[in-house]
């Protein structure tokens, strides 16, 4: 089984009268990515949080080839069989959102409805997705150098510069967000990088118009360029709909966790 390629780290919390949301993680995130908004979601939903590979405390047990989303999203099937789990909901932040709609479009009947948070369906052409793995093997060099922490420290700011992220860096909680970061170990994320980044997954572009599986799709009013991404989503998959999200760039869960938490509970209590 795949699954015996991953020693996963994660939580299942399971309430049988309440439904369940497994939770998907950025890049740089881990298991404690999603806690505010766990905090005000717990009362209505069970939760399955898990650290991605290369992230957190996941170990992955075979070879590079298993960092990739295919064999990712197979494992985490894998997970949910293990765990007893029929069927879900999914909620999926950028990264995680990518494997997120791959799970979605890939193993429909697994999934309930489905959230995703700054998301994308890759990219279209081969030539783009070459210049993207040209781009993240610059970015993931840059990484695997980080050995000192004061480097990967000014990784991480430059990275929250891309305008993707609009104010982030004025959020009263930007700095602890950071202490977190600094937990990860740069050659794992050098590895997810390389191997998961949007320019080697599969384009879902095609595959997204025969979607039926509920989708709300969410983005930063900051977030332009992921704000025409969703947009052109939403115009080719009828089941899915579109949310810009005020006071918030890329990563909405931290900057605006009331409106990301009201709007989950808002789709997913609704009647299909």
């Amino acid at each position: 089984m795949t699954l015996k390629k991953y020693k996963f780290n994660y939580f299942f919390n399971l309430n049988i009268n309440k439904p369940l949301i497994i939770f998907l993680h950025g890049f740089m995130g881990n298991i404690n990515e999603f806690d505010e908004a766990i905090k005000l979601l717990a009362e209505d939903f069970s939760y399955l949080i898990i650290d991605l590979p290369g992230h957190g405390k996941t170990e992955v047990l075979g070879g590079e080839e298993y960092y990739k989303i295919e064999a990712t999203a197979k494992a985490i099937i894998n997970l949910l069989d293990e765990l007893n789990i029929d069927k879900c909901h999914l909620i999926g932040y950028s990264m995680g959102g990518r494997l997120g709609l791959y799970l979605t479009l890939n193993f429909p009947k697994r999934f309930i409805k489905v959230v995703l948070e700054s998301a994308s369906p890759g990219l279209a052409t081969e030539a783009e997705r070459l210049e993207r793995v040209r781009r993240d093997a610059q970015i993931a060099r840059k990484l695997s150098r980080s050995i000192i922490q004061t480097d990967f420290a000014a990784f991480l700011s430059n990275w929250y510069n891309q305008p993707i992220f609009g104010y982030i860096k004025n959020h009263p909680e930007y700095d602890r967000m950071i202490e977190s970061r600094l937990q990860s170990n740069p050659h794992e994320l050098d590895k997810s990088l390389r191997l998961m980044g949007t320019g080697c997954q599969p384009s879902l572009w095609e595959k997204l118009q025969e979607n039926k599986i509920p989708m709300l799709l969410l983005v930063g009013e900051y977030d332009r360029k992921f704000i025409s991404i969703n947009t052109e989503m939403a115009k080719i998959c009828k089941f899915a709909q579109l949310k810009i999200i005020i006071n918030a760039g890329h990563n909405i869960h931290f900057e605006n966790t009331l409106a990301f938490v009201e709007n989950i509970k808002s789709f997913l209590s609704a009647a299909s």
